[in-house]
């Protein structure tokens, strides 16, 4: 659940901290109080669409910040999290998100920064909103085979994993044919352009190490002189007049007669032989090489030379010499399959069409799960609808199979919701003529089919009353009510009805002080709370029979949710 939101400089919000609890939790307030506006903290915090806009005025930026505690066991979130590398310790996740005045969000997750697309797919496995015009899932067609697919939960998924896997594996095999079914001119253009680029590339006989090696090549030949110079002068001071190795002879010498007669000086006197030796070795080394050296200045040339051909071939096939020798075994291999591309091309139309079989046989079984599962969800939904005084409404969850050989990444339907909402009338598609009440009951009839089974922490419903009244009214809040046993509700609401259904109150206030406008939100208990519940039911003058209206409406609400 959202166990506490932390708001700052966010629209009329100044700073606000609140904690809340699980169950109903209700939020209301005169109109332009700022009600919406924590709802629109929330959205922002799991990956909505922000704006500077958001921004107090005056200030730099704007801060959200939301902590969330997860359920024991398995949850989607701790999931997410894990597949985006984000630690989860003691099934907690919060998240932050900062507005700047320039207009750039910065996004965290546990405390891990992130871009925001990332913090949208935590949020959204998080939180769940739903407001008077936010019903994109229903008024989509395409979202109701998902709506469909939870409904069928287990029942599906097994079958429907095994169908994602073939329809994957379709689609890059589907890839492959249509790179290798280019025109017959395409073909022959590729076919000349990698043949001149392979006979280019190994004309020129190039080895993974040969650019390091010619550059310290040339580095020696640049500096032969500096070379040739400093180790003659070494060579002169080990063993020409000065006879620097005959006075390191003779302090050996001198060494091994002390250390005969004192045993300290014997490490010492070894460590001069040693260096003696070594001494000697080394101008023997130094010898040799002067002697082999010859400065050779057509080397230099044709070592130039051919760093400036790999430099060249660098410029045209890839960043360093391994690229190029990787660029050409990679059009070694494109080639080859160019050549063969008729045998490749009937190789793969083969597979295209085991893998076509193979698919149809795997939507067939999605069929008919779909089906049956569509009738009882039509079903379940009704019933929801009839206790929300939709009595005539007549809902049925069509599935439609795509013509032969058409799939797509859910198989081969299409589910579309069919609706009547009176009688002698045929049902039509739902995003056609549902209104924004029925639209609003139906969402509330699923998220009561599903509200066990979706697995958020949190429900918002922002003035999804909006336009009802009287039994409707009561209808919606058991229904807002039965979704908070299984997830926590946040509930934005202007009906006493759900008001009085509420677990927890929140009152949200705008004021002044020192010239600005202010929100602030307050939890009510008691004779505060029933106040509250009096003003909405009949407006600013709350008199003593609306008080006792409003109190029987809480004892009922309370005799109801026991029950």
């Amino acid at each position: 659940m959202l166990k506490e939101l932390s708001i700052k400089n966010f629209a009329i919000i100044d700073e606000l901290t609140v904690e809340f609890q699980n169950g109903l939790t209700v939020l209301t307030g005169e109109t332009g109080a700022g009600k919406s506006i924590i709802i629109d903290a929330v959205q922002l915090l799991a990956g909505g669409r922000g704006s500077q806009e958001f921004i107090r005025h005056g200030a730099k930026k704007a801060e959200l910040e939301g902590l969330f505690t997860l359920p024991e066991g398995a949850h989607p979130a701790i999931d997410k999290c894990a597949e985006l590398g984000i630690e989860v310790d003691e099934g907690t996740i919060i998240l932050r998100r900062d507005l700047n005045d320039h207009g750039k969000s910065v996004c965290r997750v546990n405390g891990k920064l992130m871009p925001i697309g990332m913090l949208r797919e935590v949020g959204a496995t998080l939180i769940d909103i739903h407001g008077q015009h936010e019903s994109q899932e229903l008024m989509d067609d395409k979202h109701h085979i998902n709506l469909l697919d939870q409904f069928a939960g287990e029942a599906i998924y097994d079958e429907k994993q095994q169908y994602i896997e073939i329809y994957q594996s379709y689609k890059e095999l589907k890839s492959e044919l249509a790179a290798l079914s280019l025109g017959e001119q395409q073909i022959a253009q590729k076919i000349d352009l990698y043949s001149f680029q392979i006979k280019e590339i190994d004309r020129c006989k190039f080895l993974a190490n040969e650019e390091t090696e010619l550059m310290e090549e040339r580095r020696r030949l640049n500096n032969f002189h500096k070379i040739f110079e400093g180790s003659s002068l070494a060579h002169e001071a080990i063993l020409g007049e000065s006879k620097g190795i005959d006075w390191i002879g003779q302090a050996m010498s001198e060494l091994e007669d002390v250390a005969n007669v004192d045993d300290q000086f014997k490490e010492l006197s070894s460590t001069v032989s040693e260096a003696f030796y070594s001494l000697q070795e080394a101008a023997f080394t130094l010898k040799n090489r002067l002697d082999e050296m010859e400065f050779d200045p057509e080397r230099l040339n044709e070592v130039e030379q051919r760093l400036a051909l790999i430099q060249n071939m660098k410029r045209k096939y890839g960043h360093s010499l391994q690229e190029v020798l990787d660029y050409r075994a990679q059009i070694g291999l494109e080639l080859e399959t160019l050549e063969n591309s008729d045998e490749n091309i009937q190789q793969n139309e083969k597979k295209l069409r085991q893998f076509e079989l193979k698919l149809a046989e795997q939507a067939a079984k999605l069929t008919v799960i779909r089906k049956e599962y569509g009738t009882q969800l039509a079903e379940k939904i009704m019933t929801q609808l009839q206790e929300l005084y939709m009595e005539r409404a007549k809902l049925i969850v069509q599935v439609n199979e795509y013509s032969e050989g058409n799939f797509d990444q859910n198989g081969a339907d299409e589910v579309v919701f069919y609706i009547s909402t009176n009688i002698g009338e045929p049902p039509k598609p739902l995003t056609k003529i549902a209104s924004g009440g029925e639209l609003s009951r139906i969402m509330i009839a699923l998220k009561t089919i599903f509200s066990s089974t979706m697995g958020i922490t949190s429900i918002i419903f922002d003035e999804v009353d909006t336009g009802v009244s009287g039994r409707v009214a009561q209808a919606i809040a058991d229904k807002i009510s039965l979704i908070s046993r299984n997830s926590q509700v946040l509930c934005i609401s202007h009906l006493p009805q759900v008001a009085a259904m509420a677990d927890h109150h929140y009152y949200i206030r705008k004021q002044e002080e020192d010239n600005r406008t202010k929100t602030s939100l307050t939890e009510l208990f008691n004779d505060d709370r029933i106040d509250e519940i009096s003003r909405m039911m009949s407006g600013q003058v709350v008199t003593e029979k609306t008080f006792q209206h409003a109190k029987e409406l809480v004892e009922l609400a309370n005799s109801q949710k026991v029950n």
